[in-house]
């Protein structure tokens, strides 16, 4: 069962697996997988209009410019299939009935490290 600590009774208790956070990480997962559509779209751009100009990112004004915007928009790609990973970890976890507890100490994770990190996998003590 999910665990979720610090709820309103202020108890550590099962809640089992919530229809409303599995359908959050499914809209939050939905959302990512179009970001890292669209980014991909982005980064094929970049690399196709700097083989239609012979740039040289070195010499060239405008060189130095896309190279930043593939570097950044590179990172921002790697970043957005991280995020996925995570998401389909959390959902594994909440299938298992595993999420919301610490894949270190095996205690509960606060609900508000949750609600603020809902692919948290460790609490906040053994994440510092």
């Amino acid at each position: 069962m999910a665990v979720i600590a610090g709820s309103a009774a202020s108890d550590n208790r099962s809640v089992g697996p919530d229809p409303e956070l599995r359908s959050a990480l499914l809209a939050d997962r939905a959302g990512t997988a179009n970001r890292i559509a669209a980014l991909t779209a982005d980064l094929e751009a970049i690399v196709e209009a700097s083989r239609l100009v012979a740039t040289d990112d070195e010499h060239d004004p405008e060189g130095a410019t896309i190279a930043f915007e593939r570097s950044q928009t590179t990172t921002f790609l790697e970043d957005a299939h991280k995020h996925l990973a995570d998401l389909d970890s959390a959902l594994d976890r909440l299938e298992a009935d595993d999420y919301g507890r610490c894949e270190i100490c095996g205690n509960p994770i606060a609900a508000g490290r949750l609600i603020a990190r809902p692919t948290a996998r460790t609490c906040i003590d053994c994440a510092t």
